[in-house]
Formats: C-alpha cells, sequence, structure tokens
C-alpha cells in the first residue's frame, strides 16, 4: 500500500487550523504539517476569504493531500461569527475541489467522540489525545491546529485508512 495523507482543517475566518496526517502500511500515522492560517481582524472580509484561498492552495500545492477532512459548522451564540465562518468554510471545500480532493466532513462531537471517547471533550483533552495518537512530544499549538488534526485522524479512523 503506498501512503495516504489527510489533510484535516478547522475552518476559520480569522483563526483556520489545518494539519497533514500521513498514513503507511504497518507504520505509526505521523504529522507532515500542522498550523493555522491567520488573517487581521480589522481587514475586509472579502480580502481574510482571499488570504485563506491563497494559503489553503499552498498547504496543498506543498504537501499533496490525498483526502480532506473538514470539521462541520456548529455554532448557537453568535449568528454573525457564523456566517463568516461558514464562508471561510466554502472557501476552504472550493479549494480541495478545485484539486480534485475528496471531500468528508464530521461535526466537532463526532471528532472529540472519535479521538476521547467523549462528545464534550475540552479543548486540552483534544490536544492530549492527538499527542498520544500520534506518539508526540508536545501537543501540538495552537488548540485551531490540534484541532485540524484531529478531523483528520476521525477521518483515517472513521474510513479505516489508518487500519489498510
Amino acid at each position: 500500500m503506498s501512503a495516504k495523507r489527510v489533510l484535516g482543517i478547522d475552518p476559520g475566518t480569522g483563526i483556520c487550523g489545518f494539519g497533514v496526517v500521513q498514513y503507511e502500511h504497518r507504520k505509526q500515522p505521523r504529522m507532515i504539517t500542522a498550523g493555522v492560517i491567520t488573517t487581521p481582524a480589522h481587514t475586509p472580509l472579502e480580502d481574510r476569504l482571499l488570504d485563506i484561498y491563497d494559503s489553503l492552495n499552498q498547504i496543498i500545492d506543498e504537501t499533496h493531500p490525498d483526502e480532506v477532512s473538514i470539521e462541520k459548522l456548529y455554532f448557537n451564540q453568535n449568528i454573525t461569527t457564523g456566517i463568516t465562518v461558514a464562508e471561510a468554510r466554502g472557501v476552504c471545500i472550493l479549494v480541495a475541489k478545485q484539486h480534485g480532493i475528496p471531500i468528508s466532513e464530521y461535526t466537532p462531537l463526532q471528532i472529540k467522540q472519535t479521538l476521547t471517547g467523549y462528545g464534550r471533550a475540552k479543548k486540552k483533552d483534544m490536544q492530549e489525545a492527538v499527542r498520544v495518537y500520534l506518539k508526540m512530544e508536545q501537543i501540538v499549538k495552537p488548540d485551531d491546529a490540534a484541532d485540524a488534526l484531529a478531523a483528520a485522524i476521525t477521518h483515517a479512523l472513521m474510513t479505516r485508512i489508518a487500519y489498510r
């Protein structure tokens, strides 16, 4: 079996987390890269979305993922924030589609349950679960990057990429 790379995305307008995990048959999964795309707060939304678009294109060109796993939108407080996050999420989906990469979506509950067994896990619990799964010495920071890796790991476990 050849290696498979999964790009996880934790969408956001101000901070958009990304993380790429590589899976090879009978080898420990490993993080290729993880980080965040940040956009300045007082920049017009269309400019922020363009920054996300350009940055994500560059990440895909550099890491060559086979699949994308993106967190589904969930908000219960501020609808205005939810709408802008949805727009950023749309940009992420568009970039993956333009590259011909299959896209899967998971709710925050699915991701938390898959990694910790508990749907209401806290950020630090998720960071620790990612660290343990990838056998890393340190937790991944910021938490948006860890959330993106968690999305990638969830996809691999749900589709059994991790076991092929």
